[in-house]
């Protein structure tokens, strides 16, 4: 089975990413999965000063949380990102990850499915096109990766609400027993 590592992107307090992630990684351990979790919260994200020297060294000359953040991602089999849907657009600070992990790009990583978790107050089906696309395009940069498939939870909004929607954590669950 895979080394699956699922990152959890939201800030909020009683998020309702994060108790879907609960369940999703449930059912890949069901699975027989070996499953790593990071949470954002509380890490220290500097954004992409657009040097290159990561691109020469593998390496990136910021110092925080990134730098150990890439080293999981870069030993992962799968990659799992789960966010919040704002503003038709993954979260603010998925997008900074996603830049910082440029040193990555050269470098012999061994991720080649990506999924991605996502929850949002709106329940239409568009409200998750720019998500996906943004993560299409760094996926697109990684040659051997693809993306394998998204799961979108909607019609969640107040913190916690999540932990109240028993559909909604069986979607996750199997969408977590499904991964590859």
């Amino acid at each position: 089975m895979s080394r699956v590592l699922v990152i959890s992107t939201s800030l909020r307090a009683k998020s309702n990413s994060d108790i879907l992630a609960g369940s999703l990684i449930a059912g890949a351990k069901d699975a027989g999965h070996e499953v790593g979790q990071i949470s954002l919260k509380g890490k220290d994200l500097k954004f992409c000063i657009g040097c290159l020297s990561c691109q020469k060294t593998q390496k990136c000359v910021l110092k925080d949380d990134a730098v150990w953040i890439a080293e999981k991602v870069k030993n992962a089999d799968t990659l799992v990102f789960v966010t919040p849907i704002y503003y038709y657009e993954m979260s603010g600070q998925m997008k900074t990850l996603l830049d910082r992990m440029n040193p990555l790009y050269p470098s012999d990583y061994r991720f080649r499915k990506v999924y991605m978790l996502m929850t949002a107050a709106e329940d239409e089906a568009y409200v998750t096109e720019k998500a996906v696309s943004g993560l299409q395009g760094w996926i697109d940069c990684f040659e051997k990766a693809e993306l394998a498939g998204t799961l979108f939870c909607g019609d969640i909004s107040d913190p916690g609400e999540a932990s109240g929607k028993k559909e909604e954590q069986d979607e996750a669950y199997e969408f977590g027993r499904s991964l590859e």
